[in-house]
């Protein structure tokens, strides 16, 4: 007897209200009925004379799994139930890969497809409609898809095992992630500077020395503390295998990771003889990038064209991954093979010299049938003939890639990379710094708007990065995977007329019981409202952001002993703030979706309030476009920007003496003033070389007070004290150090220096 029930169970009220269902990436069209039918002892069969066995097995499988709470129950042999049929066809007209249709009604769940590819993405569109009910039946939604199918070739996730290594299983888990949100590429960066991962037979120390190292940082990179600990790991060519046939059954292809010339340490540390200077070298348990790379001899050459031969014979597929990125051309300068084979190929200079170690490569992988991809430092000295470019500087290297008519992978760091922060750094564990929320993702096209219809066709489409310098464990990647990899497969799979974001973030809410039902470790940060701070007409102001448009919110403010300064109330946008009331204090505001009592996603943003809070700042010399922050007013909005930095807490300057100067609006006696700064050497950041401190009252006629920083004073914040003055105005000095001193990263490059919040008291 043909089983279904209507929709009446109240935990699904919600599905029947929105007339939809959760599925993620969203179809290119679909219908969605008010009936749900139970499957939970369906049978699968198969139409056509084509083997989907695996297809088949992984549905039973999938289904179980989501009914794990009755398992005997589903596909009991003895039953009669709605049964589920996979089809395979050969289409009269071309259509795209991947397509396929699905169909759930009284009668049957039906799913045509004309690949393999297609069933099995059919099949994780009915994963995601399926719901188990609270008496454990496992029911399905009425659904009509009459035709889905991506809209990128390229949607790819990438995994650095490098700066932490993770087991054979995770990967199986993490390629799981990847099917389950039809993503079709997986990125396996496996060797760098902190470790060498994966088995080349010929060369055997590159994992017995080169996969491991004496010690890892501890913290963010600008702490420079580290453990003591021997930390490595590798995989074995037999563990490869498997791991690339798991891929390929779920539709997915694996492209390695093999880095050069640059971010070679770990190598060089086995095999010290392919360096400009011939070592010895450690495993460095630093992040960052190392002036010791690849020499472009014929003996390193000899020995990455060994190690590529058998990277080629584990992974099948078209691309091979060389790197390309962040070779420091220091070495090269000095280094006499270097300098011959700059002269003897009559390059130009060290730039050319990387671009023809990049095309030697490509001539070799070429003649093997592969096609080298690369970061988009691979453009600089010339691009190799054939070569796929990732654009993650920006966009510019796809554009230009692009209309060299190169194919092209676009991971641009502003989007896609998911090592940033997705939520308010002060509720998150460490990460490298940034900030890419879910919604940022969902807002992203990987086609350029500069690009005319002819060069977008070179857009193969995109992919996430996880660098994995603050990621340590399985439960921590998948946090910062998790959701944002289900915005980024619809940015892939769905056409921009289809994405909505209240409506992703309705679906995003439904897809929480896939990923619980399977144990990821997800991220709840997207459902976080964010809360910002800016000063309008002297009053400072705050703006909540509910986490999806058709939201409300509840905020409240606390003072500084947690004590209740504003009560609990509802509001969104733009609301003043009463700094008279709390006069040079601390206090915190918190802000929840409106509804949830229970307060489990809390917002929350401190605010350090002093006498020039919400007051207007002049700038003699703007702030580089790169570090604009919020204008002049992120230096009086009353926020402490964070470490690791967000860049929109910032305003930076680039090879620029500063002046600010702060108009306190009145009069008034003050003794002290500080600004928050920061240090970060590695990434061009500095300290001034000189400050000045000085007042007026009537705007004009200033005299110093400072210039000495008091003992409290760190590299996080100054201070400057001095015997009170009457003064409406307070002007800061800060002189560049300029150039950057050899041996140091960006030697010879303009300085930085990077300010938020001044405190006058």
């Amino acid at each position: 007897m043909i089983k279904f029930v209507l929709l009446i169970v109240g935990s699904f009220l919600s599905v029947v209200l929105h007339g939809q269902s959760a599925i993620v990436p969203q179809p290119v069209n679909v219908t969605y009925g008010s009936m749900f039918f139970d499957i939970t002892a369906s049978k699968i069969r198969t139409t056509t004379p084509e083997n989907l066995s695996f297809e088949i097995d992984y549905l039973r499988a999938s289904l179980r799994e989501r009914a794990k709470q009755n398992p005997s129950e589903v596909f009991r042999s003895d039953s009669l139930s709605i049964p589920i049929v996979l089809q395979l066809f050969n289409p009269d007209t071309l259509l795209p890969e991947g397509w396929y249709s699905l169909r759930t009604s009284e009668n049957e769940v039906f799913i045509s497809a004309t690949s393999k590819t297609g069933i099995f993405y059919g099949i994780q569109s009915l994963l995601q409609l399926c719901t188990l009910r609270g008496d454990k039946r496992l029911v399905v939604q009425e659904t009509l898809i009459r035709g889905d199918f991506p809209r990128f070739a390229w949607r790819g996730m990438h995994l650095d095992v490098s700066r932490h290594f993770f087991p054979i299983e995770f990967i199986k888990r993490y390629i799981d992630m990847i099917a389950l949100h039809k993503m079709n590429v997986f990125h396996w960066h496996l060797t760098d500077d902190q470790g060498w991962r994966i088995e080349i037979k010929q060369f055997p120390k590159l994992t017995e020395i080169g996969g491991w190292r004496n010690s890892s940082m501890v913290g963010h990179y600008s702490e420079h503390r580290y453990d003591s600990l021997r930390y490595g790991g590798f995989y074995t060519q037999a563990e490869i295998r498997e791991v690339v046939q798991y891929a390929t059954l779920r539709k997915i292809t694996i492209v390695p990771e093999i880095e050069m010339p640059g971010h070679a340490m770990a190598a060089l540390t086995a095999y010290p003889e392919f360096s400009c200077n011939g070592g010895p070298f450690t495993v460095p348990g630093k992040w960052g990038v190392f002036d010791d790379v690849f020499c472009p001899k014929e003996e390193t050459f000899q020995f990455l064209e060994k190690v590529l031969d058998e990277v080629c014979t584990l992974f099948p597929g078209k691309f091979i991954h060389i790197g390309g990125d962040e070779c420091p051309k220091t070495r090269w300068k000095t280094c006499k093979n270097c300098q011959k084979r700059i002269q003897d190929e009559k390059l130009k200079d060290e730039h050319e010299l990387q671009s023809y170690f990049i095309q030697r490569m490509e001539k070799y992988l070429n003649a093997k049938g592969r096609q080298i991809i690369g970061w988009d430092e691979i453009l600089e000295g010339g691009l190799a003939p054939n070569a796929a470019v990732m654009s993650w500087r920006g966009t510019e290297g796809g554009i230009e890639a692009a209309r060299l008519k190169h194919p092209v992978v676009m991971t641009p760091g502003s989007h896609c990379y998911f090592d940033h922060y997705q939520g308010n750094p002060r509720q998150e564990t460490v990460a490298i710094g940034g900030f890419t929320p879910l919604e940022k993702v969902y807002q992203y096209d990987p086609i350029p708007a500069d690009l005319n219809a002819e060069e977008r066709k070179y857009i193969l489409g995109a992919q996430a990065n996880v660098w994995t310098e603050y990621i340590p464990n399985k439960e921590h990647v998948e946090y910062m995977a998790l959701p944002r990899m289900a915005a980024m497969a619809e940015v892939l799979w769905s056409y921009p007329e289809k994405r909505d974001y209240a409506d992703f973030f309705r679906r995003i809410e439904s897809l929480e019981e896939t990923y619980e039902n399977k144990g990821f470790n997800y991220s709840v940060s997207f459902r976080r409202p964010q809360i910002t701070t800016f000063s309008k007409n002297g009053e400072l102001r705050m703006k909540l952001d509910p986490p999806s448009p058709d939201k409300q919110l509840n905020y409240r403010i606390l003072q500084a002993d947690m004590s209740i300064l504003l009560p609990a109330q509802e509001g969104k946008g733009e609301i003043p703030i009463s700094i008279q009331q709390v006069p040079q204090e601390r206090m915190t505001i918190e802000a929840w979706i409106a509804g949830d009592e229970t307060k489990t996603v809390v917002g929350f943003l401190p605010l350090f309030m002093s006498r020039a809070t919400a007051k207007a700042v002049t700038l003699k010399t703007q702030p580089s476009k790169h570090y604009p922050g919020s204008g002049s007013g992120t230096l009086t909005d009353g926020v402490s920007a964070t470490l690791p930095r967000i860049n929109s807490e910032w305003l930076g300057w680039s090879g620029d003496d500063v002046e600010m100067t702060v108009d306190l609006g009145a009069k008034m006696s003050i003794s002290e003033v500080s600004i928050g700064q920061l240090v970060d050497h590695m990434n061009w950041i500095y300290e001034p070389s000189a400050w000045k401190i000085s007042v007026s009252e009537d705007g004009l006629n200033y005299q110093a007070v400072a210039t000495q920083l008091s003992p409290k004073s760190t590299l996080r914040k100054v201070h400057f004290k001095f015997i009170g003055k009457n003064a409406r105005y307070v002007r800061i000095e800060a002189k560049n150090p300029g150039k950057i001193p050899d041996g140091k990263a960006g030697a010879g490059e303009s300085s930085w220096m990077m300010f938020d919040e001044i405190y006058v008291k």
